[in-house]
């Protein structure tokens, strides 16, 4: 979740593994250009089960949040040469808190906090494959509000409208085309609007029509303004295709599933 404050967010999942969708067959460049930002790890559980957990699990903490947002940005973009937002420093937080993460902050310096306590909840519920599970699929959500593009001339997050549903629907995208979700967690039912996981399986869905539609999507920002889901939609995928139209093709196809 994006937020300002960084004020904690719950969200319900269910462990499991596993994709519908693969990663674009289009293969990007081999990044080796890219440029990391600076990893500052702060451990603010210590002595918590929580931090036991995750220190035993993920011993380079730095390593692994580079190794991931490297999965992020090859969802998003094509190449390094993109305009890739200048994301320079991460300050990463473990903290003994409710909820489960959010990310804070602007480039060139982002703040994410990462809850012990989900930690905690997720090795007790199933184990260490859950927590690893678990933590890679917070990040990956948390990093793409780090690295994607924002539309323009729709208002801000805080209104709850197309920018909110987009900013929120394509972090879940990303960690749903990364495998970062349970397969279960995709059902028919609820709006494109609905954000999250919603909008998120539904944009992931997208790619089985453009195995590109995610990059392009993310682009569109910067292409349409003022932007819109249906305007952006049409302008990666043809004027033959409008939101509302694919939602109920979407519909369909998971009832039939």
């Amino acid at each position: 979740m994006k937020i300002k404050n960084l004020l904690p967010v719950l969200f319900l999942v269910f462990y499991s593994c596993g994709s519908f969708c693969p990663i674009s067959h289009k293969e990007p460049t081999n990044w080796m250009g890219f440029k990391y930002p600076e990893i500052n790890f702060i451990n603010r559980a210590e002595g918590t089960k929580g931090w036991e957990i995750y220190n035993r699990i993920i011993p380079d903490p730095e390593k692994y949040i580079s190794t991931t947002i490297l999965e992020v940005v090859k969802t998003l973009y094509w190449s390094e040469k993109d305009s890739i937002p200048a994301v320079k420093k991460i300050n990463y937080a473990l903290r003994d808190v409710d909820g489960i993460s959010a990310k804070g902050g602007n480039p060139p310096e982002i703040t994410i906090f990462y809850s012990s306590r989900w930690v905690e909840k997720s090795e007790k519920d199933a184990g260490d494959a859950k927590v690893l599970f678990e933590t890679r699929g917070v990040l990956l959500h948390e990093l793409t509000h780090g690295f994607q593009l924002e539309p323009q001339g729709i208002g801000t997050y805080g209104d709850g409208g197309e920018f909110w549903i987009f900013i929120e629907g394509m972090a879940d995208a990303v960690r749903i085309h990364n495998n970062g979700f349970p397969q279960g967690n995709r059902k028919p039912g609820g709006s494109w609007k609905d954000g999250y996981q919603r909008t998120g399986y539904f944009l992931d869905w997208l790619t089985t029509k453009d195995p590109d539609f995610l990059r392009k999507f993310n682009k569109s920002t910067l292409e349409i303004i003022p932007w819109s889901f249906d305007k952006a939609i049409k302008h990666v995928l043809g004027k033959h295709h409008g939101v509302e139209s694919l939602w109920n093709e979407y519909q369909n196809y998971l009832q039939k599933k």
